[in-house]
């Protein structure tokens, strides 16, 4: 027999565990149906909108070269290209205005700009691997490609490119929340970002002085570790995963400070 004072104490249940997963999935059923749930097609578009893409893409540049810079696919290695560039850009897009986007919501004790952070991310990232999964899949079933996929390599570059979209969204839902006109000046920065992060082309075509400039991108650096992870004779000896991870930790880092300092302002302006 054990007397109740040598019992061990019972610990509390974490209760903001629990509605932190509360409040993160009913925002994220809540972006679901008024994100995918108003237009004809829903997650249809999603899907549709890459592969429509990578198919202008093919056509254009198989109709002015004999083979793509790698493999026997001009689809996928534009896909392999266009994918982590997409999945970045929505992620990134989402978490950046999250706090505008649950701006109201925000204002209830129980929902933090945490969960609103969160619930964009995990959503988003959910359907972009699906999206990705379905496209690259597709082409792979459908076309002649000679690849050999490297899956550690490919779930590498698939978590890289979401911790980048994740910190620069962090930061940046600080900064276009506190001052609008950076949201103005990122979205004119990001329309050449297509052309410069290596979709069309490798870091290994382009010319001195420029290839050197263009290191500077970390897409450069992911999208080069994806088709690494494609394509078994490509081996891009300038990826630098401690340089993409170094911008996201700094990123990271600033945008909760940030965050943590000044979310109130925020939400009550």
């Amino acid at each position: 027999m054990f007397s109740s004072s040598t019992l061990p104490a019972s610990k509390p249940f974490p209760k903001r565990s629990f509605a932190m997963g509360r409040a993160v999935m009913a925002l994220m059923l809540r972006e679901m149906s008024t994100t995918y749930g108003r237009s004809p097609g829903g997650y249809l578009w999603a899907v549709l909108e890459p592969v429509a893409g990578i198919a202008l893409l093919t056509l254009v540049f198989a109709a002015a070269f004999n083979s793509p810079p790698l493999g026997v696919s001009f689809a996928m290695f534009y896909a392999t290209g266009m994918m982590p560039f997409m999945m970045f850009n929505d992620l990134h897009n989402k978490i950046a205005t999250s706090l505008l986007y649950s701006k109201q919501l925000l204002t209830y004790p129980t929902v933090t700009y945490i969960d609103a952070i969160l619930a964009r991310f995990f959503l988003n990232l959910i359907t972009q691997l699906l999206v990705s999964y379905l496209v690259l899949g597709g082409i792979m079933l459908f076309m002649e490609t000679r690849i050999a996929p490297n899956m550690p390599i490919i779930i590498l570059a698939f978590s890289v490119t979401a911790c980048l979209a994740l910190s620069l969204g962090i930061l940046n839902a600080y900064l276009f929340t506190r001052f609008p006109v950076i949201h103005r000046g990122w979205s004119i920065i990001m329309r050449p970002m297509f052309i410069l992060s290596g979709i069309f082309m490798l870091l290994e075509m382009v010319p001195t002085p420029y290839d050197g400039w263009l290191w500077w991108n970390p897409l450069i650096h992911t999208i080069g570790l994806m088709r690494a992870g494609f394509y078994d004779v490509y081996n891009p000896t300038y990826i630098s995963l401690s340089y993409v991870l170094g911008i996201c930790g700094i990123c990271c880092a600033l945008g909760l400070v940030f965050l943590k300092r000044n979310h109130r302002e925020l939400i009550n302006n």
